[in-house]
């Protein structure tokens, strides 16, 4: 399989450093302390998070920091590629990344011995699903008022064919190369999350790296941008309701 042409286009159509459409949907889930529908492509999860809440589990309790508990889930329908016995591996490994992501951006000491839940559901998955579950959350936790270092967003790329391939889809990810995944905290330059599924020589890795980064970087000043415009839509709301 070719993944990109001979005038630089891949299978769906973009260039190799261009991000999939992003769209999402703050405040779809109302028993929710906050939600999140993102999209990114075909892509497509819902978060819903509560709390602070009292610990459910004692033996959570952190005296000094919040507890956050994350959960994964992939639905049935998510994909049209059977992976028997695959998916609730999948989901745990997602699980895992998104809570580690999640305990760098949080501000954990804003509620000393109190749980957050956050919970991810995959309704299509279509490539990228760390980063779409991660950015999911973050628009979620800051729609419940859950204070954050910053808006961190993550995205992947994938190196086929000695080109790297921003925001993969599903095909690439699957296509023979390597897969790396980059979640940035922009104020500070960090990437508290980079996973690398195989070897790359060090100075192509690095470049890959660095296209990660910045996809997440544009992906993170996007996310800022639909918060903004929430926000100053409910300040309107409330304004012509007064």
């Amino acid at each position: 399989m070719e993944f990109v042409s001979p005038e630089g286009l891949r299978l769906d159509g973009r260039r190799p450093k261009e991000l999939r459409r992003l769209a999402c949907e703050l405040g779809c889930l109302p028993h929710a302390d906050g939600s999140a529908q993102l999209q990114m492509g075909n892509t497509k999860v819902v978060a819903a998070v509560f709390g602070p809440h009292e610990v459910t589990n004692r033996g959570d309790m952190v005296n000094d920091r919040i507890f956050i508990n994350a959960e994964v889930a992939i639905a049935g329908f998510a994909s049209d590629r059977k992976k028997i016995g695959r998916g609730d591996r999948r989901a745990a490994e997602l699980t895992r990344s998104l809570r580690g992501a999640l305990e760098q951006t949080v501000l954990l000491e804003q509620a000393p011995r109190s749980q957050v839940d956050v919970f991810v559901h995959v309704l299509v998955a279509d490539g990228g699903l760390l980063p779409a579950c991660i950015n999911a959350a973050v628009l979620a936790l800051a729609h419940a008022g859950v204070r954050q270092r910053d808006t961190m967003a993550a995205c992947s790329v994938a190196y086929l064919e000695s080109t790297p391939l921003l925001d993969a889809g599903a095909a690439e990810e699957s296509g023979g190369g390597a897969v790396i995944v980059a979640a940035l905290l922009q104020a500070a330059e960090v990437l508290p999350l980079l996973t690398v599924d195989r070897k790359l020589p060090l100075e192509t890795l690095e470049a890959v790296i660095e296209l990660a980064a910045a996809g997440a970087a544009a992906v993170s000043q996007w996310m800022k941008a639909q918060l903004l415009d929430h926000v100053q839509k409910l300040a309107i709301c409330q304004a012509v309701a007064r």
